[in-house]
């Protein structure tokens, strides 16, 4: 069940959202929400299927995920690299189905598969009628992260609006099914005015966002990512914590939604060392789990001025 009453902002369900170029869409949906009703194990083996074919039709997905493993674990050599790959396009494929669980299953089904490290920390803010600000990254079970999380205390996530109306009523409704309301991930007003009531924020800012508010730090085996500095800046909002928090999908079966300590000492006031203190933390969990952390999209494509791109030439965009 909802926590609360979506917003008057908040995208409704219209006639117009029926009209017969949208019944691609409405198919998509019905058709997720049809497979996710069968038993969990299935929608795993499923999943994996479906993440192996698309390393066939994907090819140029394959390239940047192989050339992103190469930078951020140099160490490691090609075999493991490879094996990294697979699971990791199993991932891709199990994550389509884990949002359709996060999107529609029912709390008492996710409870079955859910455990819960650190809500001891959620508790503490909440007595202290602090704003927590979840520093998390982008897993492929982000979507299970948001829904979990909203289970043990609604808040509000940070997104970016989908262009096709129906799809962008799914993916708020959605994330929306146990927490309250999304926030423009350009609406920084949005973020801070739901920081000082006290909300617990989403936040995800481990994809690479260009230049703009952005450092060049280490992250993994790349010594200079281009880094957003947004997460000291929402840190500042007075009466805030930052609680590191992330979900895993475990090796038998089922989550562990993590929940770490509020970082001490953050902000510095030093946007380098900020975004190099977030980064490790970011880092330290993807290594707990690299084949869960989503690697199809160019992390490190970015560059400090003067400096060779990473990826092959026409992948700029």
């Amino acid at each position: 069940m909802r926590a609360t009453p979506l917003p008057d902002s908040a995208p409704r369900l219209t006639a117009a959202l029926f009209h017969p170029r949208y019944w691609p869409q409405w198919f998509s949906q019905a058709l997720l929400w049809l497979i996710v009703q069968l038993p969990y194990p299935v929608l795993m083996q499923l999943g994996a299927a479906l993440g192996w074919l698309s390393m066939k039709i994907l090819p140029r997905r394959v390239a940047i995920a192989r050339k992103n493993l190469l930078l951020a674990f140099p160490e490691w050599d090609e075999a493991t690299r490879e094996q990294q790959i697979r699971e990791n396009f199993a991932n891709v494929g199990r994550g389509i189905f884990e949002t359709g669980i996060a999107w529609f299953w029912p709390d008492r089904r996710i409870r079955k598969i859910m455990q819960v490290v650190g809500a001891e920390h959620v508790e503490q803010a909440v007595a202290n009628g602090q704003g927590m600000l979840l520093l998390s990254a982008h897993f492929m079970t982000l979507e299970l992260n948001a829904r979990m999380f909203g289970m043990l205390r609604p808040g509000v996530g940070v997104y970016r609006p989908n262009k096709n109306p129906v799809l962008e009523y799914a993916q708020y409704t959605g994330r929306c099914k146990s927490n309250k309301y999304l926030v423009n991930r350009l609406d920084v007003k949005g973020m801070i005015k739901a920081l000082r009531q006290g909300e617990a924020l989403w936040y995800a800012p481990d994809h690479d966002y260009g230049h703009h508010a952005s450092v060049f730090v280490p992250f993994l085996g790349v010594s200079d990512a281009a880094t957003i500095t947004g997460t000291s800046t929402l840190a500042r909002v007075k009466n805030t914590v930052v609680l590191p928090c992330y979900n895993i999908r475990l090796p038998k079966g089922g989550y562990q939604l993590i929940i770490e300590a509020p970082l001490q000492g953050y902000p510095t006031g030093d946007d380098i060392a900020d975004a190099t203190r977030s980064n490790q933390v970011l880092e330290t969990a993807v290594r707990k789990a690299p084949a869960q952390y989503m690697w199809l999209h160019r992390r490190f494509k970015s560059r400090p001025d003067g400096t060779q791109f990473l990826y092959k030439p026409g992948e700029e965009r």
